[in-house]
């Protein structure tokens, strides 16, 4: 597998904490204040090579251009099978808590989706691999982390995945401005997945189709739509919320 970076004081602690082996990080010469003494003593116990370089070292590395003083080295993420959902779920014993990326196309969006799956307790999210972004560096750094935790599957195509999740028994919940339910009065407790769609487009008809319910989020505002992640983090909240009281 190719190797790719891992940029960020949080992203980089989250990355040393679950474990996943780590090529090399290197360190902002001079900097030893705050979360990189934390960084230190992580690489230390986990016996990860690091290294001090210049600050302008860094700059040039860096892809994100925010990289807080540290870059990690990792083999390029390995994208999950929908199998691994299941093995999670049952491995906690709940029921399969599953959020899809239909072809969300920005990764500060897809980062910001993955870490609210993994803030709400999700077995893995499941993305697009046509006409969407991947698990680049930028989504691992706007996750903080939440890539290491969560499985992420990329599906060849969403919709046979959606299939396959609803011959496995999980309802599929799409979201969608046109739904007659409202997301707080749709029964979200039992397996279920719930599709975000892309941030230009929505759901696709195929996939909108292929939804078991469809729900929306009331507007009262000149503005009709809401950024993909915050309506993910809205939507999932309230399944989480629904699944704690049952």
């Amino acid at each position: 597998m190719d190797e790719f970076k891992i940029e960020g004081r949080n992203a980089v602690i989250e990355l040393l904490k679950s474990g996943r082996p780590i090529n090399k990080i290197f360190l902002q010469k001079g900097e030893r204040q705050g979360s990189i003494n934390e960084i230190i003593k992580l690489a230390k116990k986990n016996h990860v090579v690091f290294s001090e370089v210049e600050k302008s070292k860094l700059d040039t590395l860096s892809n994100t251009k925010h990289h807080q003083g540290v870059i990690a080295f990792v083999a390029a993420t390995e994208y999950k099978e929908i199998d691994d959902i299941f093995a999670l779920a049952a491995e906690r014993g709940e029921d399969p808590f599953i959020l899809i990326a239909d072809e969300i196309e920005d990764p500060h969006n897809l980062g910001a989706l993955i870490r609210t799956a993994e803030c709400a307790g999700c077995h893995g999210v499941i993305i697009s691999k046509r006409r969407a972004v991947g698990v680049t560096e930028v989504v691992a750094k706007t996750s903080v982390g939440a890539t290491e935790y969560v499985p992420i599957v990329r599906a060849n195509n969403i919709n046979e995945a959606i299939r396959e999740l609803k011959d496995r028994g999980v309802w599929v919940v799409g979201t969608d401005g046109s739904a007659k339910t409202l997301y707080y009065d749709q029964d979200m407790t039992g397996p279920i997945a719930i599709i975000i769609g892309s941030e230009g487009r929505g759901m696709s008809d195929l996939t909108m189709k292929n939804s078991d319910f469809l729900v929306k989020i009331p507007m009262m505002g000149k503005i009709t739509s809401l950024n993909a992640s915050v309506s993910g983090g809205i939507v999932v909240f309230e399944a989480l919320r629904q699944r704690l009281k049952k």
